[in-house]
């Protein structure tokens, strides 16, 4: 019986063009891992697709969905003659596959990472990789549903959105132009921070209103009268609680990840709330009407930032 190694090794991979390549192998292929191995294929930008993972049914399912050509059964089989290896992984499992792959990298493989937090994934990387650590570019595309497994992947996730390298300074300007190379033939549109700079920026728009939606989600689900308050419930409670949809592990792992970060940001709205709430005992309307009119503000500013953002990258601006 034909085992997972000897498919692979048999495996004919399609040719892509000069610039893509040949083998990708994607450590994870539900939401984040299989939208970029389908926008990839659908570039053609990459001629085969290996799936690595936990579990067997989510694979086989990959595979059955075309998100990838094949099934790696080991670390070794799964970086064997691969151009470029995504980690797509929930972070705290980063260290782990790192550590599994590090001894098997070719000199010309490059590693990637689609983690939310940053500052944890370099030090892992740091910490196993060795002389091997210029092959590894760190990377975060910003987008996302909270739906997850290989059949939540689509191939048009990535287009318009931003991906965020936080190259390291091993790393060289090829390495580096060749994750950006194939975060662009998903659609995206590249950016730069330093790890810490991420980690702070996304501590704030990203990781703390998860933290609040899945918050305030478990206060009313454990209030008595639950039921009743679900019932009624409508746009506005769908729309700022949609995120809490998204996967428990992965944001357990984001969330203690970022902890310095989060804890900080989470003071800070804390204090925000705070003041609010002194308003409302003193029944102070100007106060609270100051607030929600700056919010107001901000938010206008910031959606009509988006909007010009998006209009330019249609026009062919930077």
């Amino acid at each position: 019986m034909m085992t997972n190694a000897d498919k692979l090794k048999q495996a004919a991979p399609q040719q892509p063009d000069q610039a893509g390549f040949k083998r990708v192998a994607v450590f994870g292929v539900g939401l984040i891992g299989g939208s970029f191995a389908l926008a990839l294929k659908k570039a053609g930008a990459v001629g085969q697709v290996v799936g690595v993972g936990r579990s067997l049914a989510s694979l086989q399912r990959a595979q059955q969905l075309g998100i990838i050509d094949a099934i790696a059964d080991s670390a070794a089989a799964a970086v064997r003659d691969a151009d470029l290896v995504l980690i797509a992984a929930p972070v705290a499992q980063t260290a782990a596959i790192l550590s599994s792959i590090q001894p098997y990298l070719q000199a010309d493989t490059i590693v990637t990472d689609a983690g939310s937090t940053k500052s944890d994934v370099v030090a892992a990387a740091q910490q196993v990789l060795g002389d091997k650590l210029a092959q590894f570019v760190p990377a975060h595309p910003i987008a996302g549903r909270e739906q997850n497994g290989p059949d939540a992947a689509i191939v048009d996730l990535y287009v318009g959105k931003k991906a965020v390298i936080t190259r390291l300074p091993e790393n060289t300007d090829e390495a580096v132009a060749r994750v950006a190379y194939a975060w662009q033939q998903c659609g995206a549109i590249i950016h730069h921070l330093s790890p810490a700079e991420h980690d702070a920026v996304f501590a704030s728009v990203s990781h703390l209103p998860h933290l609040l939606a899945y918050a305030l989600v478990d206060d009313i689900a454990r209030k008595p009268h639950a039921d009743k308050l679900f019932q009624y419930a409508a746009s506005g409670f769908r729309d700022f609680t949609r995120i809490a949809g998204s996967s428990p592990e992965m944001w357990r792992d984001i969330t203690l990840a970022n902890r310095v970060a989060m804890l900080r940001e989470l003071d800070s709205y804390t204090a925000r709330l705070a003041i609010l709430r002194t308003h409302l005992v003193n029944a102070d309307a100007a106060g609270i009407e100051s607030i929600y009119s700056h919010a107001q503000a901000a938010r206008h500013n910031w959606i009509t930032a988006i909007e010009a953002a998006e209009k330019q990258n249609k026009e062919g601006g930077d």
